[in-house]
């Protein structure tokens, strides 16, 4: 597998999959999930819809993932998982883990070559970048996976530095 970083917009890779850090109403929000959303489309949306109409009623658990179309998006699906809210009385690690796991699953069940996340949980859910770069390059570096060339997109220069650092 091919681990690779870049600094950028994830809305803008050309990959198999793209990874959407969602919430659990798979219905859009800020940060990364909301500019997926707006920049792939009503399709996305209404693909979630169906989700939540269906299978995930009370939402995709934390943890999880789920494909969708990428709707205008350059890449064929968005892969949503749902990743913790940092905590420091709780070890929350596992789950943060079990997305980057679960995301290459749903990738393997696409049979997608090429996967770019973001730096789940990074945002408003408040993980720190250090503990998160380390978690998600060892989640990754062990799950077994077809996927050949996974791709870290870091919107800005600091979180890329510290991918960087832990690659």
């Amino acid at each position: 597998m091919k681990l690779t970083l870049v600094r950028g917009d994830i809305t803008e890779q050309r990959a198999d999959a793209i990874v959407n850090a969602a919430n659990s109403s798979l219905l859009g929000g800020g940060g990364v999930d909301g500019a997926i959303h707006r920049k792939g489309g009503p399709e996305i949306l209404e693909a979630c819809r169906k989700l939540r109409a269906s299978h995930y009623g009370k939402g995709l658990p934390t943890g999880q993932a789920v494909a969708t179309t990428a709707g205008r998006l350059p890449a064929r699906w968005v892969i949503h998982t749902v990743g913790p809210v940092h905590s420091t009385s709780e070890d929350r690690s596992e789950l943060l883990a079990s997305c980057y796991r679960e995301s290459l699953r749903v990738a393997d069940s696409l049979e997608a070559a090429s996967v770019a996340f973001p730096a789940i949980s990074t945002g408003i859910y408040g993980w720190p970048m250090d503990d998160a770069a380390r978690i998600a390059f060892e989640a990754v570096r062990t799950a077994e996976t077809n996927v050949r060339d996974v791709r870290f997109v870091l919107f800005d220069g600091a979180a890329y530095d510290v991918f960087e650092a832990r690659l």
